[in-house]
């Protein structure tokens, strides 16, 4: 498959450079001869100067997009080929990566990435803009008998029917049944676009776990881009997620990933959190035969956020996002969008996660070094870090001991400063690590923490 996708994009090389080339010489045949100079405009004698370096400039842009398009093709090639030469039953020898919380070598070794079967369910519903998340799934996926793609879509819309069956095979065209309008309460009557995705999401799990018997499922949604190691992370998450109970979901998805906050250097880091992140995020059958009975009729996202669904449990989330949303228009009317969302770096670097010791984001050892790292890391005050003081400390702690100054503290950093059921998005016990100016933040609770306090919304 992946040779196939190489010389695909070797011919699509070919064709755009035989067809630019024949475009410029179509251009200069057919140019007419030049007037006379508009005021202050540069003169256009003969063969203008300003025009062929602005053809100059649209050729080598269009060459540096095809050029990376091309290395990050090579870098998937050339894991595909290291995994291949590799003998079997034989552990990888590279060692986990140090993450930004540098944790101890773990003694256990790393959770064997076999072969298995992790379908990718996109839920669909008017976009037409599918197409830009459907071919970006086939672009980086690495095999379609591991790695098939269900695309379930609700609203009955015959346009974006037409895009998702325009993939033929490549994809699992499911048709969501039930178009009729929902009963919502009469105060909820303009969320009523909340409850429907409920309804479409309930029917769509249920056919991958229930009716296709998959064990284990990838969810995004139609306005989501996927990043070039998007499989390689599921790969090598889904062995982790099902050997520790106090995980319950692997999220491709960073709520405070704004490229100035997170070290894009590092995209290999990965952390334990809290909060449920959603967009783009690994589950287990076994955990939706716990939910699905429960299921919630609508804000499905925040039900999920309350301590009586994630009963103490946690998900592994990246230092860099592996999804980028470019969904403005939905339910939410774009607002989330342009204040926050449209600002997430989506990671652009192959990591070889399968060939890493992911162990230490085992809940004994990453707590035990989590917490040691943090309360080690010298205190500041919130005011000191904005002004940029003691930059001889590369790490620092802002310590908050209430809702109100979590959240004044959050908004004078650029954390997002939103609780549900009293987790900070992105938190772990309660601590949001992020960088401020290139310097890495703590913002933690006392060292006697000894929960969540649900009210705190």
């Amino acid at each position: 498959m992946l040779k196939k996708q190489w010389a695909g994009l070797v011919l699509w090389g070919a064709i755009l450079f035989v067809a630019w080339n024949a475009l410029l010489l179509l251009f200069f045949w057919t140019r007419p001869a030049p007037g006379p100079p508009a005021p202050g405009a540069p003169a256009l004698d003969g063969d203008p100067a300003g025009l062929t370096q602005e053809l100059i400039r649209l050729a080598q842009e269009a060459e540096q997009e095809l050029e990376q398009q091309r290395r990050l093709l090579r870098q998937i090639h050339a894991h595909q080929a290291r995994r291949r030469q590799r003998p079997r039953g034989r552990a990888a020898a590279s060692p986990g990566p140090a993450p930004a919380l540098p944790l101890p070598a773990a003694s256990a070794p790393p959770a064997s990435a076999g072969a298995f079967v992790l379908p990718v369910l996109v839920i669909a519903c008017d976009r037409s803009s599918v197409r830009r998340c459907l071919d970006k799934l086939l672009q980086y996926r690495p095999s379609a008998e591991r790695f098939p793609i269900i695309v379930s879509q609700d609203c009955g819309h015959e346009e974006t029917a037409r895009v998702i069956a325009s993939y033929g095979r490549a994809v699992t065209h499911l048709r969501q049944p039930d178009l009729s309008a929902v009963a919502v309460p009469a105060e909820h009557r303009k969320f009523q676009g909340y409850y429907r995705i409920a309804r479409h999401y309930r029917w769509a799990l249920g056919q991958v776990f229930g009716g296709l018997r998959h064990a284990a499922a990838v969810v995004v949604e139609d306005d989501l881009e996927v990043a070039p190691d998007f499989f390689e992370y599921f790969q090598a998450t889904y062995p982790l997620l099902r050997a520790d109970p106090s995980l319950w979901c692997v999220s491709a998805w960073h709520d405070n990933g704004k490229e100035h906050m997170v070290d894009a250097g590092r995209p290999e880091l990965l952390y334990r959190t809290d909060f449920f992140p959603g967009l783009g995020w690994l589950l287990l059958a076994e955990l939706w035969a716990e939910l699905e009975p429960k299921w919630p009729a609508a804000f499905w996202d925040d039900w999920m956020r309350r301590p009586e669904q994630r009963r103490g449990r946690a998900c592994v989330r990246p230092e860099v996002s592996r999804t980028l949303t470019f969904g403005r228009r939905g339910v939410s009317h774009g607002q989330f969008f342009d204040q926050h969302l449209k600002f997430i770096k989506l990671n652009q670097r192959f990591v070889p996660f399968t060939q890493l010791d992911l162990s230490y984001l085992r809940r004994e050892a990453y707590d035990r070094a989590f917490l040691a790292r943090v309360y080690g890391a010298p205190p500041l005050p919130v005011d000191a870090v904005r002004a940029g003081e003691r930059q001889d400390l590369g790490e620092v702690r802002v310590q908050y001991s209430s809702r109100d100054s979590f959240k004044a503290f959050a908004k004078a950093l650029g954390v997002m400063d939103d609780l549900k059921s009293g987790v900070p998005r992105a938190g772990y016990r309660g601590i949001v690590s992020f960088l401020f100016r290139g310097r890495r933040v703590h913002l933690a609770p006392p060292q006697t923490w000894t929960g969540y306090d649900p009210t705190w919304n």
